[in-house]
């Protein structure tokens, strides 16, 4: 590295950090899947081991499982929960930031100017919105840029026994913080097959076997002895064998919207004889990664998180494009021609304008807002050692924040529940919880909106409801902006506490998460209200 890299790696990191500090606001909350992992790290952290509620069986909700453990390790360090885990976040983006500029200049020995171009389009992505979230993918993305680092060097570079070890090495780790980092890993051991042939490929393949299915499997016969289930929770309540078409498209819709132009650039490599093959090989992640998803719901794939991966691995994979690009711009006596180097530089401009244009467009609707289920759990937190329940929908930042007993009505974090279909008023029964708080699309005063029984979700918000009304529950608070999209708050009425909780409740000054525009009280109207369906807009 001379002194213009290092002046160059300085400005994109430079660039990388300062990006990430200004576009997100830090002050906000986390995202309530987030909140759910940081709620395990808080346990893990404090001795109690990966459990949901203290004091009983752990639960393997949090599926970024490695990630959980560093957060956790922070945490114990002394951190905050939300300091914790935003810094593990933002140091491996920028790393990884790092990892592409590094890989295409160092590696392939790709024109600082070009190399340039995929290491900023990184920085400048979606990589600050998942920080100020906490969410773990560009640490899970960074695990597998590394991953794909040593299989390009396999690939195009020589079979070291040192490159092949870390391969395996990297592919096992991958795989920790989060399983579908094995289908992953597995996938970039195919394109190093597809590309070398099996011959060469042997003592890769023996040590992505070591590492990912033997060590691996220790880990996994670990788990299933630790959580009572071979398969992270979430899986038998968004998976269970089910194929999702819809997630399916959707995961290809990501795709498009992370790198359709790097898709584009890289398929160049395709009408080369001499670069067919390796260039086949480095889609065989992109598009294999992709077509995974449809094993799972979509849920909670929030800034298309879940394939977040694939867009540096799109960016590490442009040299056979770049190689074929680079023949036909320069002469073959090593002279450049001053009309190709001023086509060069206006490619690359040109580049850089869909570059910004591509930024803007995915990133416009893209903003932030306060969360008041934040301050719910403050009010709550207040009571969190009398033993207090909640039944719950919403079991991220009110469970994180409170610090209560909590049943994950949807069944996320709740193996009976996943494992059973559907909450039922019998096991409420057996927790009698304080209180029940659930995301409804109707309210008092549009009750007849909503019977839409084929719906889980439905189906279970109508069985909280039920069980509520017919246990003389208080109906604390319905907060929305409109009444066709609310949280209700229910309340016991037979504990010490229910009154001042009740008044709590009422009192906060409620912000909606999608809009930042402060609520309606819908509880407070007395039903039906004469020209309700008039006075707010239809639910989409």
């Amino acid at each position: 590295m001379d002194r213009v890299d290092a002046a160059v790696v300085l400005g994109l990191l430079l660039f990388a950090i300062l990006y990430a500090l200004i576009r997100a606001d830090y002050s906000l909350p986390p995202a309530e899947d987030a909140a759910m992992l940081m709620r395990y790290a808080v346990h893990l952290a404090e001795g109690h081991g990966i459990v949901w509620n203290i004091g009983e069986k752990p639960v393997d909700g949090a599926t970024d499982f490695l990630f959980m453990v560093m957060v956790a390790a922070l945490i114990k360090a002394g951190l905050t929960p939300e300091v914790a885990a935003r810094s593990l976040i933002f140091v491996c983006h920028v790393l990884n930031v790092f990892l592409i500029y590094f890989s295409l200049r160092f590696l392939f020995s790709i024109n600082r100017e070009i190399a340039l171009l995929p290491a900023l389009y990184l920085a400048a992505a979606t990589g600050p919105l998942y920080i100020v979230t906490c969410f773990g993918a560009p640490v899970f993305a960074l695990f597998a840029s590394i991953t794909w680092f040593f299989a390009l060097k396999l690939i195009f570079i020589g079979s070291s026994r040192y490159t092949q070890l870390a391969f395996g090495l990297f592919s096992l780790l991958t795989g920790l913080i989060r399983p579908e980092g094995v289908i992953l890993t597995l996938l970039m051991l195919f394109s190093i097959i597809i590309a070398k042939g099996i011959r060469e490929s042997r003592f890769s393949i023996l040590l992505w076997i070591f590492f990912v299915i033997i060590l691996g499997g220790f880990y996994f016969l670990w788990r299933w002895h630790y959580f009572g289930y071979p398969l992270p929770n979430p899986y038998y309540k968004k998976g269970g064998g089910i194929l999702y078409f819809s997630s399916l498209i959707d995961s290809y819709r990501a795709i498009e919207t992370f790198g359709i132009l790097f898709i584009i650039i890289n398929a160049i490599g395709m009408l080369h004889s001499e670069w067919r093959r390796a260039t086949f090989a480095l889609f065989v992640p992109v598009i294999g990664f992709a077509t995974a998803f449809i094993l799972i719901s979509n849920e909670m794939n929030i800034f298309k998180r879940f394939q977040y991966p694939i867009l540096p691995i799109l960016l590490m994979s442009i040299y056979p494009a770049y190689s074929i690009l680079k023949e036909s711009i320069f002469l073959s006596d090593k002279h450049v021609n001053s009309k190709r180097m001023f086509t060069l530089y206006f490619v690359l401009m040109s580049i850089l304008l869909i570059l910004s244009y591509t930024r803007q467009t995915m990133m416009r609707d893209v903003k932030l807002y306060y969360d008041s289920r934040r301050d719910i759990g403050a009010i709550l937190s207040k009571y969190k050692d009398r033993n207090y329940w909640i039944a719950i929908t919403e079991a991220g930042l009110i469970p994180f924040y409170s610090g209560w007993n909590a049943i994950d009505t949807w069944g996320l974090n709740d193996q009976w529940i996943a494992h059973h279909g559907m909450v039922t008023e019998q096991y409420l029964d057996q927790y009698k919880p304080h209180i029940i708080m659930f995301h409804a699309y109707f309210s008092p005063i549009v009750k007849e909106q909503v019977a839409n029984k084929a719906n889980k979700w439905d189906e279970m918000v109508l069985i909280l409801q039920q069980y509520a009304e017919k246990r003389g529950y208080i109906l604390a608070a319905v907060y929305g902006e409109t009444p066709y999209d609310t949280h209700y708050y229910y309340v016991r009425p037979d504990f010490p506490d229910s009154q001042n909780i009740v008044k709590e409740i009422r009192s906060v000054k409620y912000i909606w998460h999608q809009s930042g525009k402060q609520c309606i009280n819908f509880a407070d109207f007395t039903p039906p209200l004469r020209g309700a369906h008039t006075m707010f807009p239809t639910a989409k």
